[in-house]
């Protein structure tokens, strides 16, 4: 990771050709804004060629049937990378299995998405110089988000961390994350209430209630806005503490909180695409 974050900081300011004549397929089976379009940009940036499809749950041979294993194979006869966005988790892995070509993972259901925790790791060391000892709160969807998932993930493996896991009750993290923060001695909290802790924190990591992840909208009604993020709130938090969120919003963070000197969200995407050149570029030389 350090490496990773030392190549994406040199990348902001040295123009870098070094992935000419090489090309990265873009394959996402869900919508995407800010991963495809990063990835997208930082292969372009480093003078390598894009392959993509608008949207390969309906606009590739998977609405014909097509397996993501012989998807996968074929179209690692024709690109050098694959940066792939799946609905069902564990697809990137499959992807994996059987490719000739490394398989980024850019999502995966319910699962993971690692170059987003990267990113947010990134954020968090580029805005407060340090990713060891620090308070971070994580909200929202916490059982249905992959970046929390995967962001909490990367928090373990630092000094000093203390997570405040925020969400209601159905929607806490999975079993399979806080085992691994046991495991790695993190201390964490579980807990409903965002205003008590919202001013102690130095990183509030906010996330939306995802609609497409429930089965009916009367479900996903019971939960939405259930944490709203205003400007009252921000101007509460500590002098150099930071709001992130991985983005999209819908309505969890005011428009007022964007001229806040604690909003970084939108840093935060831009970072994504350093980041995400630093990966490649490190994957592919």
């Amino acid at each position: 990771m350090d490496k990773i974050f030392d190549s994406a900081t040199r990348l902001e300011k040295k123009k870098d050709n070094s992935l000419k004549g090489k090309i990265m397929a873009s394959l996402f089976y869900e919508p995407s804004t800010r991963t495809r379009f990063s990835f997208e940009s930082a292969m372009l940036r480093l003078g390598g060629s894009v392959i993509t499809t608008e949207n390969a749950r309906e606009f590739s041979s998977a609405a014909k049937g097509e397996t993501i294993e012989d998807s996968t194979i074929i179209i690692g006869r024709y690109a050098d990378v694959i940066v792939m966005r799946h609905y069902q988790e564990g697809a990137s892995k499959r992807a994996a299995l059987v490719s000739s070509v490394p398989i980024i993972n850019a999502g995966d259901g319910t699962g993971q998405h690692p170059t987003q925790a990267l990113l947010d790791l990134y954020t968090i060391k580029r805005e407060l110089g340090k990713v060891d000892n620090i308070e971070i709160a994580l909200v929202g969807d916490l059982k249905n988000g992959r970046t929390v998932r995967s962001l909490a993930y990367l928090l373990g493996k630092n000094k000093g961390i203390k997570i405040h896991l925020v969400s209601p009750k159905e929607l806490r993290i999975g079993d399979d994350i806080k085992e691994y923060l046991d495991e790695h001695k993190v201390k964490y909290t579980e807990e409903e209430d965002l205003h008590s802790i919202a001013s102690n924190v130095d990183v509030l990591y906010q996330t939306r209630i995802q609609k497409e992840r429930f089965a009916s909208d009367e479900e996903y009604q019971k939960y939405r806005g259930r944490y709203i993020i205003d400007r009252k709130m921000a101007d509460q938090m500590k002098k150099k503490s930071i709001i992130m969120h991985p983005l999209p919003r819908v309505d969890e963070i005011s428009t007022e909180v964007d001229s806040s000197p604690h909003a970084v969200y939108f840093k935060q995407a831009y970072y994504g695409l350093l980041v995400r050149m630093a990966l490649l570029k490190y994957v592919l030389k």
